[in-house]
């Protein structure tokens, strides 16, 4: 099984595709103003965001995307207009992190893990 496709909603998918194209992402599907699709510029997976009229309650949506060097990726988004909630913070499961929120209160990890990511550690067999 690969994970595919990860979709979230949006109030204003326009804004939405323009805040996603500033992070990197290639968008490969434009039915705007209902629905965007993008490519992840490395791996096989794909975004998505779909219009709604109404935002889900409670914590919301974590989104992880997974950079080679946070720090210059980090430094390059804040140069874009950007704003990041955190700095970059060393976790204690072997990740580095910075957390942003999207247009819709989405959060945002940008994140270096490198091998730890599926095989920190504690790893079960």
């Amino acid at each position: 099984m690969n994970l595919n496709q990860v979709t979230i909603p949006s109030l204003d998918v326009e804004k939405a595709t323009a805040f996603y194209k500033t992070l990197g992402l290639i968008l490969i599907v434009d039915a705007l103003p209902r629905y965007v699709r993008f490519e992840c510029p490395n791996g096989d997976s794909t975004f998505s965001i779909h219009k709604v009229d109404t935002l889900p309650k409670g914590d919301g949506i974590s989104i992880y995307f997974e950079v080679e060097n946070i720090e210059q990726t980090v430094k390059t988004l804040k140069q874009k207009g950007i704003t990041f909630t955190t700095e970059v913070l060393e976790q204690k499961w072997l990740w580095n992190e910075a957390h942003l929120f999207d247009l819709d209160k989405n959060k945002i990890i940008i994140f270096q893990a490198g091998e730890n990511r599926k095989n920190p550690p504690w790893r079960i067999n």
